[in-house]
């Protein structure tokens, strides 16, 4: 029972709202615009520059999901334990450590076996920086602004997060013609030491008390709506990992360019399309996404020329983008609120999942001579199979299976 005694707080107004969690959003941003920085260049850094093959430069970049991969649990644990504010000030610091790794790895270039090794130390670094920044970005949010607007903060998060690798894929490339690969870890260093004293002063919020969840208790609930995450993400997994690589294959230019289709038009459906998921459910949302991305994945894997390319890659980024906020509000209606940090790390597992095999699986299936068409059709096939799963949930829900908290 509240105490009559304590002050009423005045209701937030919409411009008050929007910029707490513009500006809690923005470390999500700061750590995904590093992650974008490598995407474009790491790749063709370990093939062409180092002379490993696509299974390795693959490995290269899904290593740093593989480490946000075993780093959630406990993430979304030490968020509801310590607070958002902690969690994401230990990831800007992690993501300062990855910097560092990475500019030797750079340096290291003449040596392509340590250079490896250091630069996969990195990602690892930088996997567990965007762990910890991601979630507890959210999860800050959310305690800024109420859970009934979970929905509103997780889009922001999105647009952040997928605006960073709009915006960090040609200043990656526009980096490494400059400077090669050292600049772009330099540059990383520098924003992680510009975001870190930002955070370092912004007002933590109250830790939520209450009896935990056990762990197994979280994830049983979750686990459903994050297999679809995991369905829904490969195909962005494919996108990130293979496009420039599948642009060299067909020998063409402009491979950085997809990569920011894919950011905007991804940042744009979340503006325009954001206000469905409130009014149309979560489960809806998220079917209608996952077959437009799935439409998108096909003409990729059809595409005869860049034009039909950049068409596919932004019809899919247009699907992917409502999927993580769709299923996400459903996820965490599954659980009360002192244990929705732990949700958001088991829910934002599954993704981590998904894109640590699609490096390695995607180079597999690249590298029987068919080219990386194939990777496209497959990651189609499965977002397909994720509006299955979808609606399967959404049938159970409707059948009083799943319990809601507010």
């Amino acid at each position: 029972m509240a105490d009559a005694s304590a002050p009423m707080r005045a209701p937030l107004t919409a411009r008050a709202r929007l910029w707490r969690i513009v500006s809690t959003v923005f470390f999500t941003f700061a750590a995904y615009l590093t992650i974008g920085f490598s995407l474009s260049v790491l790749p063709g850094f370990v093939h062409h520059g180092l002379g490993f093959g696509t299974v390795l430069a693959g490995l290269a970049i899904s290593t740093q999901y593989l480490a946000t991969l075993l780093s959630r649990p406990h993430v979304g644990r030490m968020t509801d334990n310590l607070g958002p504010k902690r969690t994401v000030l230990i990831g800007l610091g992690m993501g300062a450590i990855s910097a560092l790794l990475l500019s030797a790895g750079a340096w290291l270039a003449s040596a392509p076996g340590l250079s490896l090794g250091v630069i996969l130390l990195a990602r690892l670094a930088l996997g567990c920086a965007e762990s910890c920044v991601g979630t507890g970005a959210i999860a800050w949010g959310m305690a800024q602004v109420g859970h009934e607007h979970t929905a509103r903060v997780i889009s922001w998060n999105g647009v952040a997060t997928y605006g960073a690798l709009a915006a960090g894929a040609p200043l990656g490339v526009a980096l490494a013609a400059h400077g090669h690969l050292l600049s772009v870890g330099l540059v990383s260093l520098a924003l992680m030491l510009i975001a870190l004293p930002l955070a370092w002063f912004k007002a933590a919020s109250p830790v939520t008390h209450g009896e935990r969840y056990p762990f197994m208790t979280v994830a049983r609930r979750v686990v459903p709506y994050g297999a679809g995450l995991a369905m829904g993400s490969i195909g962005f997994g494919c996108i990130a990992t293979f496009i420039t690589l599948f642009y060299g294959a067909h020998g063409w230019a402009g491979a950085a360019l997809s990569l920011t289709v894919f950011g905007v038009v991804f940042v744009g459906t979340r503006f325009v399309f954001g206000w469905t998921i409130p009014r149309a459910g979560g489960y809806r949302v998220a079917a209608v996404s996952l077959v437009l991305e799935a439409v998108g994945l096909a003409l990729v894997w059809h595409a005869a020329s860049p034009a039909a390319t950049l068409v596919g890659v932004g019809l899919a980024g247009f699907g992917f983008s409502l999927v993580f906020p769709a299923l996400g509000v459903e996820a965490v209606s599954q659980v009360p609120a002192h244990s929705r940090g732990s949700a958001l790390g088991v829910y934002s597992v599954f993704m981590d999942v998904a894109l640590a095999l699609t490096g390695p699986l995607g180079g597999w299936l690249a590298s029987d001579g068919r080219g990386f068409a194939p990777v496209y059709a497959a990651s189609g096939v499965i977002a397909l199979a994720a509006v299955v799963l979808t609606l399967w949930l959404r049938r159970r829900s409707r059948h009083g299976a799943d319990p809601v908290y507010a």
